[in-house]
């Protein structure tokens, strides 16, 4: 039977820059791609202001001491929150289920799944190297907008395809695709076998039950 420690580790597997794990773990030089326009860098240069709002809490040196863990962890959480539409992300990731959820439902699933996302991806924070991302180019439909990059570095080429949705006002990350594989799609799967097996109201449970696990060991890791 599927479970929630197998789905965390299953999709953290799955490179190791996953979704959040990008945007927490891009330290490296940015360099743009020679054949990106200026007016087509909307969204490329929304996703490029996110890292570079990382890059300079990571470069922080005030925030570099074990004290100051959680201070640092929080001011990347913050950034990445504006950034990432963990609403689309969590909707899209559930699939057909959602539209039968109420509104608090829903609202419980998102806050739910940004734990798992949390759980899965926090501890990578400090993982950052030497590594480069080039922005090879941005094509876009209607509202919607997919940044094409390539990570690269001593131990890793990775292609990364960051898609994101106009919010009017703002570009939001809604997906994270690595090396043709979507974050989302990796997690709907896992959802939806375990919906199969023990419903919804099953996996919700589960979940609950994981984000307790995780609080409780986050106190009692602490110093």
């Amino acid at each position: 039977m599927p479970n929630l420690t197998t789905l965390s580790r299953h999709v953290s597997q799955m490179t190791h820059w996953s979704c959040l794990t990008i945007l927490l773990t891009f330290a490296g030089p940015l360099t743009v791609g020679a054949e990106q326009q200026v007016t087509e860098q909307h969204a490329t240069e929304a996703v490029k202001s996110t890292i570079a709002d990382i890059i300079r809490v990571l470069d922080d040196d005030s925030l570099k001491q074990p004290e100051q863990a959680e201070e640092r962890r929080h001011e990347i959480e913050e950034i990445i929150r504006q950034r990432v539409d963990y609403e689309e992300m969590a909707k899209r990731a559930l699939g057909a289920p959602w539209s039968a959820l109420s509104k608090r439902e829903q609202q419980e699933f998102v806050s739910l799944f940004v734990q798992l996302l949390r759980d899965t991806f926090a501890g990578r924070i400090t993982e950052h190297q030497d590594e480069q991302v080039a922005y090879l180019g941005e094509q876009r439909e209607d509202v919607f907008a997919e940044v094409h990059t390539q990570l690269k570095g001593r131990k890793i080429d990775t292609m990364i395809d960051f898609r994101l949705i106009n919010r009017g006002t703002d570009w939001r990350v809604y997906d994270v695709v690595i090396d043709g594989a979507s974050v989302v799609s990796n997690y709907r799967s896992q959802f939806t076998s375990i919906i199969r097996e023990v419903s919804y109201v099953g996996l919700v449970k589960k979940m609950k039950q994981k984000a307790i696990a995780v609080k409780v060991f986050e106190k009692s890791s602490a110093p």
